[in-house]
């Protein structure tokens, strides 16, 4: 006797949900990342800071109609465990001006540009601005031994 494949859930689409019901619908999208709009880097030092960001963990950086953003994976501590926000009544500003209208329920997150390494910053700057002016942008590890001359 063959198992039967289990339903699948269809989430409706955005235009299908009156817009004071959408929340009820969503994972918290919104809720789960803070995207902070940075200067866009023009040089070699400007590029080492994003470098420096994306050695932390739980962060990217990209761009999005010409602005670049450090985005910052880490939910908020008000998410509840049904993506509802536990202090929707006393919650703060910047989240009483987010509307529907902004939802990010059926985004893809299609950026112009998405770094998540230091790595893919300094391909990205040296394609941008070519070689590194003077040297390499490794350091020296304690563990080096030390150059002889």
């Amino acid at each position: 006797m063959s198992e039967k494949a289990p339903l699948r859930t269809v989430r409706p689409s955005k235009c299908d949900i009156p817009p004071e019901e959408l929340c009820k619908h969503c994972n918290g999208k919104c809720c789960r990342y803070i995207a902070l709009p940075i200067d866009k880097p023009t040089n070699y030092e400007e590029f080492d800071f994003i470098r420096w960001y994306l050695y932390h963990e739980k962060v990217a950086v990209f761009v999005e109609e010409g602005a670049w953003h450090l985005l910052v994976m880490t939910p908020c501590k008000a998410l509840g465990s049904d993506n509802r926000c536990t202090v929707y009544q006393t919650r703060p500003q910047i989240c009483r001006e987010y509307s529907t209208a902004k939802c990010e329920y059926e985004d893809l997150y299609l950026f112009e540009q998405y770094f998540e390494t230091p790595e893919q910053v300094e391909d990205y700057a040296r394609a941008l601005l070519g070689p590194r002016p003077n040297a390499s942008f490794r350091t020296e590890s304690l563990d080096d031994p030390p150059i002889q001359d």
